[in-house]
């Protein structure tokens, strides 16, 4: 009985070849693959292949909860925790507002990215949108100065407010805690953002051409 010929036939080897270079393709693919060349996927088809808990949460108000949290808690840190240290009011003004834009930047921004569900969706609600880049270091520190000004302009005025009515003199009505300080720097916040949103609209649509 003759032995079986283990070459292999023109039409096997032909098999194998196809088979390699179709494996090969896809690992082309797989490596050459970003935002440019890859399919456009609904956000329904997304939503099926993420884990997460029953209860969902709009991403507006995880949003919100991140930009008012970290203010919060560098008002603590800093306001309070440097309070016993630096007497001056406005050195503390300026040592806290360059810790938060320090935060805004390192975590604030980057939390926000790391929870956005399509890329670039978080740049809305970021006042220094650019990605990559070290110039938004020294710019979320003077965006963060800027908010300091006006969240210390919102407790003067509160302040005069209440003193006026009441006729206060030697009290100092409203001071500054966490939770109060945490949403006066997020609502300043997001009424720069909106107007800068705004603002880039307006240009965009201004920037096309007429039919």
């Amino acid at each position: 009985m003759s032995k079986k010929d283990s070459r292999n036939t023109p039409k096997e080897e032909f098999r194998q070849a196809d088979y390699y270079k179709l494996k090969t393709k896809a690992v082309d693919d797989l490596v050459t693959a970003d935002v440019s060349n890859s399919p456009k996927v609904s956000e329904e088809e997304l939503r099926k292949y993420r884990s997460g808990p029953k209860i969902r949460v709009a991403e507006w108000l995880v949003f919100c909860f991140i930009k008012w949290w970290f203010p919060a808690a560098g008002c603590f840190f800093f306001m309070w925790g440097l309070g016993t240290y630096l007497q001056n009011q406005l050195d503390l003004m300026f040592v806290t507002a360059i810790a938060m834009g320090m935060v805004t930047d390192l975590l604030t921004n980057n939390a926000l990215r790391f929870l956005e569900k399509v890329p670039g969706a978080a740049d809305r609600w970021i006042m220094c949108s650019k990605r990559k880049t070290y110039s938004t270091f020294p710019l979320n520190i003077l965006y963060s100065i800027v908010l300091m000004l006006f969240v210390f302009l919102t407790y003067s005025v509160i302040n005069a407010v209440i003193i006026r009515a009441r006729g206060l003199t030697d009290v100092v009505p409203l001071g500054v805690e966490p939770i109060l300080f945490g949403l006066f720097y997020l609502g300043w916040d997001l009424l720069f953002i909106a107007i800068k949103n705004t603002v880039k609209s307006s240009i965009r649509k201004a920037g096309k051409p007429t039919r």
